[in-house]
């Protein structure tokens, strides 16, 4: 604010005593004219030369957020692998390093005093050499002389105040060119002018899908498939590590776009909908379960903001997390803290369980989100799918087979392709894959907790 004050007065201050030293002396008021487009000319030398300086200074304190984020995001590893030394110096690395840039650039910006200086002092001694010579010769009195050095003063120290703001705007642009370079990023995915704007039902079909993170040309992360969900039914899937199990549930909301081929929702091309109004419809809970900071009750009113609490509490009794919210001395108004710290991992995945069903989505994803809960509540989740959406079309990717076997049908994915597809009792049949985890899990006990 002060910033701007001091913007908006220097160039009242300037005209003003410019006008004033025109009618006491013409000579040295035309001496301002030529002094104002050297000093502009020197600013904006000392602009070009630091601007890019600055811009290098803040794309290393990226690197230096991210140091300092990954050490406290990260802070039990690097206690247990005993490498806070390590990570001390590295984080020492990288602040010599933005400091130096930012040494570098105000060494730039610091010629812009001195020359400043110089400029004022020069003009005074200019100014008062004119002036004595015009009293000598009685062509000026002593007050016209005094009364133009004020002037001066005036007009330099406003020249002062405009330096002083235009260093701060110098450092504020190129902060200002990262954030516009973000604002104007224009998204990939963009809705047709005639999107569709309903989703009829949660059916799903895949048409010779294949899939790369790397557009055309890159390795396939899903290759040719082939696959019918028919909308309601409950399906499970399963593979090894690295299968594109999760990358194939996330071409459903579109969160990626197919390589070739096509995904369909409703008898719709998912590329053909408009994106808010599919992905309102197709509700996701990820492997990494995130709370915000604020309530239990605003956080799965994310899913629903209008939601009432018999809503609220509705979900989270299908999810199974009534039980344990009650059990807070708060209840739903017991706050989260950033991270969601303070609650289990199991008790995270059932609140971003219950966020999700507040939708009331046509399509429901859960990507290996009860893996920290016990067998029995993971069953009491299922069974309370079962009875209470069964319209809903629910997809579960699992490790854990007791999670799955219920399914309406299961689908086995082995390095981006589709092993197999069927119940458990057909796969055990037919499927190698699924009768190896079967029984690695089932008869050797691998799925009790």
């Amino acid at each position: 604010m002060m910033s701007i004050r001091l913007l908006a007065r220097a160039p009242f201050m300037i005209i003003l005593s410019w006008i004033m030293t025109l009618t006491i002396n013409k000579p040295i008021a035309v001496l301002f004219l030529i002094v104002v487009p050297v000093l502009g000319g020197t600013l904006i030398f000392i602009a070009k030369k630091a601007h890019p300086h600055f811009i290098k200074v803040f794309d290393e304190y990226d690197n230096l957020n991210n140091s300092v984020q990954e050490n406290v995001n990260a802070s039990r590893v690097v206690k247990a692998f005993v490498r806070e030394d390590y990570e001390i110096e590295k984080f020492h690395g990288i602040s010599r390093y933005v400091y130096n840039l930012f040494t570098k650039a105000e060494k730039i910006v610091a010629w812009n005093s001195p020359v400043m200086m110089f400029v004022m002092y020069t003009v005074i001694i200019i100014i008062v050499a004119i002036g004595g010579r015009g009293i000598v010769l009685g062509g000026m009195e002593t007050g016209e002389l005094t009364s133009i050095i004020v002037y001066a003063l005036q007009i330099l120290m406003s020249l002062n105040m405009v330096t002083f703001v235009f260093v701060m705007i110098m450092i504020a642009e190129a902060s200002t060119d990262r954030i516009v370079e973000v604002l104007d990023e224009v998204p990939e995915m963009q809705d047709k002018a005639d999107a569709v704007k309903n989703v009829a039902d949660g059916s799903i079909d895949f048409n010779h899908v294949d899939f790369s993170y790397a557009g055309e040309g890159g390795n396939l992360s899903l290759k040719d498939v082939n696959l019918h969900i028919k909308s309601g039914q409950t399906v499970g899937i399963i593979g090894g590590t690295g299968s594109a199990k999760s990358t194939l549930v996330q071409l459903i909301p579109r969160l990626y776009d197919v390589t070739k081929g096509n995904v369909q929702v409703g008898g719709v091309d998912v590329r053909n909908y408009n994106l808010e109004v599919l992905r309102d419809q197709v509700s996701m809970v990820l492997q990494k379960n995130v709370l915000f900071s604020g309530s239990i009750y605003d956080n799965i009113r994310w899913g629903d903001e209008h939601a009432s609490e018999e809503e609220v509490r509705r979900v989270c009794k299908l999810a199974q997390a009534d039980g344990f919210v009650s059990e807070f001395p708060d209840g739903y108004d017991t706050m989260i803290v950033q991270g969601g710290n303070n609650v289990s991992g199991g008790q995270k995945q059932r609140l971003c369980i219950a966020r999700a069903l507040l939708k009331k989505p046509k399509i429901l994803i859960l990507d290996d989100s009860t893996s920290a809960v016990d067998t029995r509540t993971d069953a009491l989740i299922r069974k309370a799918f079962r009875e209470e959406i069964p319209n809903t079309t629910k997809i579960i990717i699992a490790q854990r087979v007791s999670s799955i076997e219920d399914a309406d049908q299961i689908i086995v994915l082995d390095d981006g392709k589709i092993a197999g597809v069927g119940t458990s009792e057909e796969l055990l049949k037919t499927n190698d894959i699924y009768r190896e985890v079967y029984e690695s899990q089932v008869k050797g006990g691998g799925d009790d907790e």
